[in-house]
């Protein structure tokens, strides 16, 4: 199986690529062999030779050249989700996808179009915080960190409610966007280490069967305490 970790060098805060090794870690538990291609700016990637295609997050700056970069990739990148295959796009990375984005300078420039949200910084202030999701396709909730300064109006389908924590924008309580299994979200942390339910569902999809996942102890651990803790606060 193939993984493509697209702008590993330049889309990298938060340590999300960790979710690239999670993924590769389970992969190769439930008996696969795994190949992972990192391909950045200026080089090329098939990506319907690909299983699995993940993108992290960078600075607003590294964003717009990720994007630039990003284009070339539009037609097969449409393919590729209208297949049913998985990719992750965490943190600022997936408002590439939607039909525009504002700069704290007032500045705007086109997004991919695939969506008809719109992403726009918020005069240079982040917010930022810890927080709970839910969605419809998991029993447990989803923990981890958001650390952003945009505001996304306009998308029509979800991919997480909020229990505690920012939203797509202020005072609302939806996060992030999916499209068939094209998951985008600002949550961080990294995302599939701090859930490891979510990396078995991701899995799932992706080998076509359970994954192998009894040697998740540790994250399971680690999930349960920090949603443990998260409650607390939402109680007090």
């Amino acid at each position: 199986m193939k993984i493509l970790h697209l702008y590993h060098d330049l889309m990298n805060l938060y340590g999300d690529w960790a979710n690239v090794a999670a993924m590769q870690r389970i992969l190769e538990k439930s008996g696969e062999s795994v190949r992972v291609d990192k391909v950045t700016l200026g080089g090329s990637a098939d990506l319907e030779s690909c299983d699995f295609i993940f993108i992290g997050s960078g600075t607003e700056r590294n964003l717009r050249v990720a994007l630039e970069d990003f284009r070339k990739y539009s037609s097969a990148l449409e393919k590729y989700a209208e297949s049913g295959k998985v990719i992750l796009m965490t943190g600022n990375s997936f408002e590439m996808l939607g039909k525009s984005l504002t700069d704290s300078g007032g500045k705007t420039v086109e997004g991919l179009g695939f969506f008809n949200f719109a992403s726009v910084e918020q005069n240079k202030t982040r917010v930022t915080g810890d927080v709970i999701y839910s969605c419809d396709f998991l029993t447990q909730p989803l923990v981890g960190f958001v650390n952003k300064c945009s505001e996304i109006r306009g998308i029509e389908k979800p991919l997480f409610s909020v229990q505690m924590g920012l939203a797509n924008f202020d005072g609302d309580k939806s996060e992030g966007i999916r499209k068939n299994n094209l998951f985008g979200t600002h949550l961080t942390g990294p995302v599939l280490i701090k859930n490891p339910h979510f990396l078995a569902y991701l899995a799932e999809i992706i080998l076509g069967r359970a994954p192998q996942t009894d040697y998740l102890t540790f994250e399971r651990a680690g999930f349960d305490v920090t949603l443990g803790e998260l409650k607390k606060r939402m109680e007090a």
